[in-house]
């Protein structure tokens, strides 16, 4: 998903056509549907014959050798393990931080190699691309923004795809209620919804409702707000753990509980280090995104445009002149 995001961000284009593996996530019910919605046709390649990724695993092959394993701290010399010594440990030379490895990759794909002349087209790739644009026309019928909607159909979902409206409590996911003011209605009160949840902020989910994709709001939203799905995840796990230590009977998981676990000082070390490496993904989300993230000052809202005259404009603030020294 975060690979048609990239495509369409960067190209305003979807492919024709996709060549996936065996993977379960390739036949998932909410994958076909954003490739049947944008026309695309999916083939999944047959297992046990490489041949048929060729393109893709030399991709690979050359951003390895030309990029990868000439950065500090690559493990190459860890395939003869009897070489390795504490001088030339990789662990020891281990410089690039997620966020700033993703930066110079991106720089070295769409700067460097897209612009060097390629042996089998005798011209560059960004040169070929524009040719076939120029040849077979723009097509400009095809572009797709790169909207909300869109990256809400990017977005994953649960197992069973919907959920059910619960009256004063909205939709359940993951162990946490999610709310939004349509729910008040006496229509959409116990019914099953579509639902889609973003993993890197457990603070927000998305409903389908009445034609229209809403941003729902979850329990103690300051707390889950920019917490991922892994973090989620082992706390529960956690939560768990800990009352099978204590008491026999069965333990159900509240959104109070995962909030006061998260919170207090019993969050354990593969917590933490989950945290960490949240922290590295959250910049290079952010920096994907910056320039087309959709902003809003309320944290509820549907994906309909209102306008800026409902609602008044803040007055500015007065500005304070310095007082002396105390300045």
């Amino acid at each position: 998903m975060m690979v048609m995001r990239d495509c369409v961000r960067r190209s305003r284009r979807f492919p024709q056509c996709l060549v996936v593996d065996g993977g379960k996530e390739f036949s998932s019910i909410y994958f076909e549907r954003l490739l049947a919605m944008y026309e695309c046709t999916s083939k999944t390649r047959p297992g046990g014959k490489p041949r048929f990724g060729s393109v893709c695993e030399r991709l690979f092959g050359t951003a390895n050798t030309m990029f990868i394993h000439n950065l500090a701290g690559n493990t190459q010399i860890t395939k003869n393990s009897r070489q390795v010594t504490t001088a030339v440990n990789p662990r020891r030379h281990a410089v690039w931080t997620l966020e700033s490895l993703y930066q110079y990759l991106c720089n070295w794909v769409y700067e460097f190699y897209d612009h060097q002349e390629h042996p089998a087209l005798s011209q560059s790739p960004f040169d070929a691309y524009h040719q076939g644009i120029v040849q077979t026309g723009s097509r400009s019928s095809r572009l797709i923004p790169y909207d909300e909607n869109f990256r809400i159909l990017t977005l994953p979902t649960t197992s069973k795809g919907t959920a059910k409206v619960i009256s004063n409590q909205g939709v359940k996911i993951n162990h946490l209620y999610y709310w939004h003011n349509s729910f008040r209605n006496d229509s959409i009160e116990k019914t099953r919804v579509n639902v889609r949840y973003d993993p890197s902020d457990a603070g927000v989910a998305y409903a389908y409702v009445r034609g229209q994709w809403v941003r729902c709001i979850s329990q103690y939203y300051s707390i889950f707000h920019g917490r991922s799905e892994r973090e989620i995840q082992l706390a529960t796990q956690e939560l768990r753990q800990q009352h099978k230590q204590h008491y026999s009977q069965k333990f159900i998981i509240t959104a109070k509980a995962l909030a006061d676990f998260l919170e207090g000082t019993q969050a354990t070390e593969s917590i933490l280090m989950q945290r960490l490496k949240d922290g590295e993904t959250k910049n290079i989300l952010s920096t994907i995104s910056s320039h087309e993230e959709i902003k809003s000052e309320s944290p509820q809202k549907t994906t309909s445009v209102v306008s800026e005259t409902e609602f008044p404009q803040p007055q500015k603030p007065v500005e304070i002149k310095p007082y002396e020294e105390f300045w």
